[in-house]
């Protein structure tokens, strides 16, 4: 009989706790606990035979209240868990596709999609989901491209709109995660158009609601600095008052910050893609398809 995992060896994390329950061979569970309340619960279970010495999987349940956020703190406790008092070097999930909640968490903690466990007519899908214990912090750089890209279409398509304060400046976003400034929007759902996308991504990430304009361009980009290629929708999102910017709540996991920028900051601050579109804009109006040049890496 395993006996319950020691309270004090990493299962805290501010005001969230996974407070061990009762163990069995293999297998330990915890209480997921917030701000005094328990909202779920987390069990690690080790593989069977020779394996599970150093292979195991994981499994929670939350309630619906605490989101994805806190979700995935407790399951990175875990996972923090496994690898460093189990000794594990992997760690395994299966979730239900039709469970966003639980992908979202799983890939916030810093689990990798691997590929989809098919199932019979009728019953849903699994998503298998793993981190390995010298993968890169989900929240590096290159941990978290290699999150993206686990999760992502092959071809991505991309929606990003072009919007100017009255002086003719362009709005660029400073982002966490790669060094150059670019244009606002983000990766299409499945099933999303690429309007409808731009305009998500921009109340996500910014806290505002823009309109549409109309297309500047589709822009084919080739693959780049560890990046698969990218089909990109531009979209015209008009002209705003410079101060829409001190109204805007930026999403701080990946926007730094925002700026207005002329086109010399363009040149200074924005990514290679990103300057050569807006320097040919600049000059004459873009056909509806091209093909961005290939950028050094």
């Amino acid at each position: 009989m395993t006996e319950p995992a020691d309270a004090s060896t990493l299962l805290r994390d501010d005001d969230l706790v996974l407070e061990p329950t009762s163990g069995a061979e293999d297998l330990h569970g915890f209480a997921v606990v917030y701000g005094g309340e328990r909202i779920g619960t987390v069990a690690l279970q080790r593989s069977p035979g020779k394996a599970g010495r150093t292979l195991g999987s994981m499994r929670w349940n939350f309630s619906t209240g605490p989101g994805a956020m806190i979700a995935s703190r407790a399951l990175r406790i875990g996972v923090e868990y496994a690898f460093t008092q189990l000794k594990w070097t992997r760690i395994e999930a299966r979730v239900p596709a039709d469970d966003p909640l639980g992908l979202r968490a799983a890939s916030i903690a810093g689990l990798r999609r691997e590929g989809i466990a098919r199932a019979p007519r009728g019953e849903v899908e699994q998503v298998l989901l793993a981190r390995i214990v010298d993968d890169p912090p989900a929240f590096s750089r290159d941990g978290f491209v290699a999150i993206l890209n686990a999760g992502l279409p092959r071809k991505r398509v991309i929606g990003q709109g072009i919007l100017r304060d009255r002086d003719g400046r362009v709005l660029l976003c400073e982002l966490t995660y790669k060094g150059e400034w670019d244009l606002p929007g983000g990766v299409v759902e499945v099933g999303e158009s690429p309007a409808t996308g731009l305009v998500r991504e921009l109340q996500e990430e910014l806290g505002i609601t823009v309109t549409i304009d109309g297309l500047v361009t589709m822009n084919w980009l080739p693959p780049w600095s560890r990046w698969d290629d990218a089909c990109l929708f531009v979209f015209d999102l008009g002209v705003v008052d410079a101060d829409l910017v001190d109204q805007m709540v930026l999403q701080r996991s990946e926007i730094a910050a925002v700026h207005w920028c002329d086109l010399e900051t363009v040149r200074e601050k924005a990514t290679l893609a990103t300057t050569e579109l807006l320097e040919s804009l600049a000059d004459a109006p873009l056909p509806s398809y091209r093909e961005a040049p290939r950028q050094p890496e």
